[in-house]
């Protein structure tokens, strides 16, 4: 059972408690001196401790922003093993929670963005790549370039032998207006994609470490309705794995 899921229970629960409560059973307890209603039962006094800070951060959590950690290289020298990040809920238009329906559309995916969205062979698991392709544009990977409707995505190295990622590539890729540095190990041939494209309601995702990323060169598209956000800031590097205090979903 999913956090989301639980969360959303335990906001039914309490709030229906507390509403019982103040319509129907605080009416039916025993009234004390002064004619006032006698104690709350514990599960009336939780509930109405518990049902405002689990409603905000319902609301926080499902409509403005979530926290996620990174296990995986994938998105490396981006994202790193131990990075913590936000992911803004309502960049690409408002969703409920559980269900993933969206209720308002607010802006689409652009190029470029850094993405989390669940994963299409398993939806319980969430990914994080970068937007490539949208929806009508052909994609092409040969030979480690990268090929955007037709044209080649511009890159230039930046170090032969990356020191942070021995025996690959550093360059500096150009996708569209959004600037950002990739991995490429010149030793591994890495997945061949001919020309395809996108169908509509579906994004084209690739890992910027490119060799080490599982992404839509193996599995293919992603459906609109598997986004979850769009990532724009990292809060904290904790390399060692996730904190206790730490409630962030794991991505891949």
């Amino acid at each position: 059972m999913s956090f989301s899921l639980l969360l959303v229970i335990a906001v039914v629960v309490t709030g229906v408690v507390w509403l019982l409560d103040k319509l129907v059973l605080r009416k039916r307890r025993t009234p004390v001196e002064g004619g006032q209603a006698g104690k709350d039962p514990w599960y009336v006094d939780y509930s109405k401790s518990f049902f405002p800070v689990l409603l905000i951060v319902l609301i926080v959590r499902s409509f403005i922003v979530e926290p996620f950690q990174i296990p995986s290289g994938s998105m490396r020298p981006t994202l790193k093993i131990g990075d913590y990040i936000v992911v803004n809920k309502f960049a690409y238009g408002l969703r409920l929670p559980v269900v993933n329906t969206k209720i308002l559309d607010v802006s689409e995916p652009e190029r470029g963005d850094i993405m989390v969205f669940r994963f299409p062979g398993d939806p319980n698991v969430d990914f994080i790549k970068r937007v490539i392709g949208l929806p009508g544009d052909t994609i092409r990977y040969e030979n480690k370039q990268l090929f955007v409707n037709g044209e080649p995505v511009p890159k230039s190295l930046l170090e032969a032998d990356a020191p942070d990622n021995a025996g690959e590539k550093l360059l500096e890729e150009q996708l569209g207006d959004v600037s950002h540095r990739i991995y490429n190990n010149p030793a591994d041939p890495g997945p061949q994609v001919g020309t395809i494209e996108v169908p509509p309601g579906h994004y084209f995702m690739m890992g910027d470490n490119r060799d080490h990323s599982n992404d839509s060169r193996y599995w293919g598209f992603v459906p609109e309705e598997n986004i979850v956000g769009k990532a724009f800031a990292v809060w904290m590097h904790w390399p060692d794995g996730l904190p206790d205090f730490t409630k962030a979903r794991l991505l891949h």
